[in-house]
């Protein structure tokens, strides 16, 4: 049983909370039981902690759970796991431009997961995909999906032959429901406050948009995210 919080390995784990640590280590935290054992299914873990006996856990006392959690209130098993590696691209796409919110990106993972998107594209300057607040909103499944962070304007002009590419206008773009889809799709989504840059939205093929009440102005990112990517499912 581990019980200082300046065991040598604590001390490294806790610094996981850093961005430049996770990167530096190709490790990061995640936090409960469900997290824990999806990572487990992707044969990712490297070290589970727990307070409580568990499974392949290193037993330690509750003041180390605190050190190493996120969590205003620790939960009682935590694990450190590998990054995940990207792999080929497949399928259809979503592409991220700026997105700020770890939650709104946690909860356009789990959309995508649910509606057939096999390869996530973060630009460079959308939110750390490790930040807790990401993880904890995936509700796991962020390892159920394939992420590449890449610069984006130069990813797609490398796929724009095989690929149809939509983003959204609210002024002039086609409704959703209008969409004829006959090749695999990657669909571009932008920044909370000032969406798609336009440069990017130049490349799309055409542009879409969700009939809504006058009442309403906008839709947060990740509720459109996940109505397009629905409606695009029930349009394969």
């Amino acid at each position: 049983m581990i019980e200082s919080i300046n065991n040598e390995r604590i001390k490294k784990y806790a610094k996981l909370d850093q961005k430049k640590y996770r990167n530096l280590e190709g490790m990061f935290i995640v936090e409960g039981e469900h997290l824990v054992e999806e990572a487990r299914k992707r044969g990712l873990i490297i070290e589970i902690f727990s307070t409580v006996p568990y499974e392949d856990a290193t037993l330690v006392s509750e003041a180390v759970m605190t050190k190493l959690s996120h969590l205003t209130t620790p939960p009682k098993i935590l694990a450190v796991v590998k990054i995940l590696d990207s792999k080929e691209i497949k399928g259809n796409l979503l592409i991220l431009d700026g997105i700020q919110d770890p939650g709104n990106l946690g909860t356009i993972i789990r959309s995508a997961v649910a509606f057939g998107i096999d390869t996530i594209i973060l630009s460079n300057d959308t939110v750390d995909l490790y930040n807790t607040k990401t993880i904890r909103s995936s509700e796991g499944m962020i390892f159920n999906i394939n992420f590449i962070k890449t610069d984006l304007n130069s990813f797609i002009d490398k796929i724009k032959n095989d690929y149809l590419i939509l983003t959204t206008n609210v002024k002039d773009g086609k409704n959703i429901k209008d969409i004829s889809i006959n090749k695999p799709y990657a669909i571009i989504m932008g920044n909370e406050g000032n969406g798609v840059k336009e440069a990017l939205a130049s490349l799309s093929n055409d542009t879409i948009y969700i009939p809504m009440s006058k009442s309403c102005e906008s839709l947060n990112v990740a509720i459109a995210t996940s109505i397009i990517l629905y409606e695009l499912y029930q349009n394969k």
